[in-house]
């Protein structure tokens, strides 16, 4: 949920145009991911209309779907332009990056809530996709995260690897996976308490308790992925298959 505003070079507007679409038609495409953006955003997935969409922009219905195929596709061309706009990790202040990884870390997680607001539709579009869409909208949106990577995040974790920061005896595609998952759900936590049904605090929401629990989420990060003391070992092939079918031992009987 980072949300520093800057241009969106990755985001759908710049793929068409480097597809070498007519200008006319560019503009058009941009103009409907324009309004259906600000629409998704302030209805949801569910409770956004093509024909709403279409109203605002001037054009037929059909209009959008000769663009985009359907309302799925659409919101797609949405969301990469939405991720497209927000920041990737190492793009936090010069001085901060010099830090290393964790302090990029603490920056993005203590300025959550100052930057979703900077930056609210794309933000609230991007947590729409994780949140309020189907099966048939995820596939495509984890596709588009796993093949484009729009917020670097394997290019931060390989930062630091080699500042001798995170472990290196983990894959590193491994690591950025699971800090995807972790650091957005949390930041999704910080960012809209409604959106956290006690997976990081189960009582009542403390504000007061906020900067604990950034301390407390970077130290358990911390613990999983930092360099470890000794190497994770590789099973020894000569008995693994051994034990993988030996039978499982018993406790001793008592005597009869």
């Amino acid at each position: 949920m980072r949300a520093l505003s800057r241009p969106a070079v990755r985001g759908y507007r710049s793929q068409v145009m480097a597809a070498g679409q007519g200008t006319e038609t560019n503009a058009r495409r941009g103009q409907i991911v324009d309004v259906a953006m600000r629409q998704f955003a302030e209805h949801g997935y569910r409770g956004a209309h093509v024909e709403d969409i279409a109203a605002e922009v001037g054009v037929a219905k059909g209009t959008v779907f000769l663009h985009f195929g359907n309302k799925e596709g659409l919101f797609l061309a949405v969301y990469r332009e939405a991720v497209g706009q927000l920041p990737a990790w190492l793009d936090a202040p010069a001085d901060v990056v010099e830090g290393g990884f964790w302090s990029v870390l603490d920056y993005w997680l203590r300025r959550t809530e100052e930057f979703l607001t900077e930056q609210w539709v794309a933000n609230r579009v991007a947590m729409i996709g994780r949140y309020d869409t189907g099966l048939g909208l995820r596939r495509p949106i984890d596709r588009l995260m796993r093949s484009e990577d729009p917020y670097g995040t394997l290019e931060f974790v390989e930062f630091g690897v080699r500042r001798g920061e995170i472990r290196d005896d983990v894959d590193v595609e491994m690591i950025a996976s699971m800090l995807d998952w972790v650091a957005e759900r949390f930041q999704d936590a910080l960012g809209s308490e409604e959106l956290d049904p006690g997976l990081v605090h189960r009582k009542p929401h403390v504000p007061e308790r906020r900067d604990a629990r950034i301390r407390e989420f970077l130290e358990l990060l911390r613990s999983g992925i930092s360099p470890a003391p000794n190497p994770i070992a590789e099973p020894d092939r000569a008995t693994a298959g051994q034990r993988a079918t030996m039978e499982p031992a018993r406790p001793p009987r008592a005597d009869r």
